[in-house]
C-alpha cells in the first residue's frame, strides 16, 4: 500500500485533482492508469480510496469510492525540542517521532541554542513523508520556532515535563506519564537548558523527569520521550 496525502479532503468531498508534482508522481512514476484505486488521507483522521478518472501527468483527477475514519489514541504527545546543530539529526528526529507517534512538534531557541533558525517548509516535508511512509492518517502539528522564555509564557494542559542534565531528585518519564493525560516535554539542546530556564519551567508547573542514565543527544533524547510515551499508550 501506497499512501499519499491532500490536506484538502474532507467527508463531503467526491471529485478532485491531485496536484502538478504528484499528478507527475502517479502517472510517471508509478505508471498509475485510470481505473486504478489510490489511498489517501487528509492528515486528519480520514483515509479514501479513490479511483484514478483522469491519468494526466499534469492533471491527474479521481473520485472517491471509499471513505474510513481512524480512530486516535487518547492522549495528545507534545514535544518541545531545541533545533540541533547539524540539521540532519533534527530531520532524523521528526522522521522517526511521527513513525512512532507524536503529535505535535515546536522548536524552541535556548539560551545555549546554537541553531536558531529553521527551514519550515523543509520539515514539514520531512514530517508529511514520514506519516505516508508508516501509513498514519495522522499527520504531527509542526509550530514555528519560538523562543524558550515565550513558550514557558504559554498555558500548556496536561502532565508538564522537562528532561535536562543537571543533578536534581528526578522520576523516570515512564513512571511518570499517563496514558490519559496530554503530555508536554522540553527537550534542551547540546548544552542542555540554562540554569535560568530550568527554575522558570519549574515555577511553571514543569515537572524534571529522567530519560534514563546514559547522557543522550538532544534527537536521541527526544525520541526516548516518544517512545516512552508510545509504549505507555499500548
Amino acid at each position: 500500500m501506497q499512501l499519499f496525502y491532500n490536506p484538502n479532503l474532507s467527508e463531503q468531498t467526491s471529485e478532485f485533482t491531485f496536484s502538478e508534482e504528484e499528478s507527475k508522481h502517479i502517472v510517471r512514476v508509478l505508471r498509475k492508469k485510470e481505473l486504478d484505486t489510490l489511498s489517501i488521507t487528509n492528515g486528519k483522521g480520514l483515509l479514501f480510496a479513490a479511483e484514478i478518472t483522469l491519468a494526466n501527468a499534469k492533471r491527474c483527477n479521481a473520485k472517491v469510492i471509499a471513505l474510513e475514519k481512524k480512530h486516535k489514541k487518547k492522549n495528545w504527545l507534545h514535544i518541545a525540542v531545541a533545533p540541533t546543530k547539524n540539521n540532519d539529526r533534527y530531520e532524523w528526529f521528526l522522521e522517526k517521532a511521527t513513525e512512532i507517534g507524536v503529535d505535535e512538534i515546536t522548536p524552541i531557541i535556548c539560551d545555549h541554542s546554537e541553531r536558531k533558525i529553521i527551514k519550515q517548509e523543509r520539515l514539514e516535508k520531512v514530517i508529511q513523508s514520514a506519516m505516508k511512509q508508516s501509513l498514519q492518517c495522522y499527520l504531527p502539528k509542526f509550530n514555528s520556532a519560538i523562543s524558550y522564555k515565550d513558550f514557558i509564557k504559554k498555558e500548556h494542559q496536561g502532565l508538564l515535563f522537562i528532561a535536562h542534565c543537571e543533578k536534581a531528585e528526578k522520576v523516570e518519564l515512564k513512571r511518570r506519564a499517563a496514558a490519559d493525560k496530554d503530555i508536554t516535554i522540553l527537550i534542551g539542546p547540546e548544552g542542555d537548558f540554562s540554569t535560568t530556564e530550568i527554575k522558570k519551567a519549574y515555577n511553571s508547573n514543569f515537572l524534571p523527569v529522567s530519560l534514563g542514565e546514559n547522557r543522550l543527544r538532544t534527537e536521541t533524547a527526544a525520541l526516548v520521550a516518544c517512545t516512552t510515551v508510545a509504549m505507555i499508550n499500548q
